[in-house]
């Protein structure tokens, strides 16, 4: 199996073990005397089984993915940075105060928007940039035996 094959599983195992959260704590505590679909006690040891599966995948995608921790890591950082610098005020001129009470302030920014949207811009090139590389590595890199 390779990372790409293990990322879509481990999503999928992730959901799986949400929805036997779910059955446990909906059929737990039933009123006397009504239908339980399910049993709370298999469906916990379904989430104890597949919570095992799941951190035997991370195990494995973690161990294949030495080889590309500095490009998983820079991406990382560079989408919190993106999403970080997007909210920087750029205001800049005239501004009414918040209530439309007193004389407006006059502001001014030492990074413009446009300086602001480039520096964004080009952060999110090197981001796909990182992802292309990420993508290959992930279709033909397979998960230590």
């Amino acid at each position: 199996m390779n990372i790409k094959q293990a990322l879509k599983k481990k999503n999928m195992l992730v959901n799986e073990i949400k929805q036997e959260l779910n059955k446990v704590q909906t059929y737990n505590s039933m009123e006397v005397g009504s239908n339980r679909p399910y049993s709370a006690k298999l469906r916990l040891q379904s989430y104890f089984d597949k919570t095992n599966e799941l951190i035997s995948l991370k195990v494995a995608i973690h161990k294949a993915n030495a080889p590309v921790f500095d490009k998983i890591f820079r991406l990382s950082e560079l989408k919190s940075m993106v999403k970080y610098i997007n909210t920087l005020n750029c205001t800049e001129g005239k501004e009414q105060n918040r209530y439309g009470v007193g004389e407006p302030r006059v502001m001014s920014a030492e990074m413009g928007i446009v300086e602001r949207d480039e520096m964004v811009k080009n952060m999110e090139d090197e981001i796909n940039k990182i992802q292309d590389e990420l993508d290959y590595f992930n279709n033909i890199t397979n998960l230590p035996e």
